[in-house]
């Protein structure tokens, strides 16, 4: 359900003054949504946007969220970048430059491009979730880390600088959640940086056999991660089952992490990869 601006829906009858008391509930001053209504990362951004007067750009997490990014919390404030004072619960007001070429429209909303906002995600909030934010806005449009690289060349005053340079060495595409992005961070710091993401494996008869999260097709080692449903799913569980025994049977060696042990063993993960390595052959 889209926010309406009160004194609009008003003015306009698609709502009475008692339709609006009894069955919306305010978010920001002069803008509701339905009483029952649980507001996802985009429609909070809406309902931001019409509070500034529908003047204000979106920007960081909205800006991810409208560009189709998976994994924004609806819990999130939301970003606006505009010049003022009036601050108010529930938005995030950023105040910085942006150039013409930085700004554009999706769905009637004005919003950062994908490179400038990875630019701007990229520098906050510590190095991990830069990454998998960075990730995600990049499975969401194709933007390319050499289109964000033209934005660290072009503010070279801006801060957080030195991590979005990491963060875009360390950016994969590939990645199809943040568990995946996290276990791919932890083989990198301890030197064991997959080779590839999302390897898609055939039989000797041209048989797709599955596609493995990342790993080394060069020594047929993969790392899964498996969410809760392979574990609570028993006709999940039935599938990675024959999954893995065809993988084995063409000499892949599969290494399987699960929630605990990317929490808390992550050395357990490094261990086992490497052990899975060393026996293909790797000098690692």
């Amino acid at each position: 359900m889209n926010p309406i601006v009160g004194t609009e829906a008003l003015a306009a009858g698609i709502v009475n003054r008692y339709q609006l008391d009894t069955r919306y509930r305010a978010v920001h001053r002069n803008v509701y949504v339905p009483k029952e209504a649980n507001l996802s990362a985009v429609e909070k951004a809406r309902a931001a946007w019409l509070w500034s007067g529908r003047r204000a750009t979106l920007v960081g997490v909205s800006a991810a969220a409208l560009h189709g990014a998976l994994w924004i919390d609806a819990w999130l404030p939301a970003e606006l970048n505009q010049r003022s004072q009036h601050h108010t619960p529930g938005i995030v007001l950023r105040n910085d430059t942006l150039e013409p070429d930085e700004v554009g429209t999706v769905r009637g909303l004005p919003m950062t491009t994908a490179a400038r906002t990875a630019f701007d995600l990229g520098r906050r909030k510590g190095l991990t979730l830069a990454v998998t934010r960075l990730d995600a806005l990049m499975r969401a449009t194709g933007v390319r880390t050499t289109d964000i690289s033209v934005l660290v060349a072009r503010h070279r005053g801006a801060r957080g600088l030195v991590q979005l340079r990491e963060a875009i060495t360390l950016a994969d595409p590939g990645a199809e959640s943040p568990q995946e992005t996290r276990t791919r961070l932890i083989l990198t710091k301890a030197g064991l940086r997959p080779e590839q993401t999302q390897i898609d494996v055939f039989d000797g008869f041209g048989y797709h056999v599955g596609r493995i999260d990342m790993g080394w097709d060069t020594w047929k080692v993969g790392v899964e991660y498996d969410g809760s449903q392979h574990w609570t799913d028993p006709r999940q569980r039935a599938r990675d089952i024959d999954r893995q025994a065809e993988l084995e049977s063409l000499g892949w060696r599969i290494v399987r992490v699960g929630a605990d042990m990317l929490k808390d063993r992550p050395n357990t993960i490094v261990a086992r990869t490497r052990q899975a390595l060393q026996a293909a052959g790797a000098k690692v």
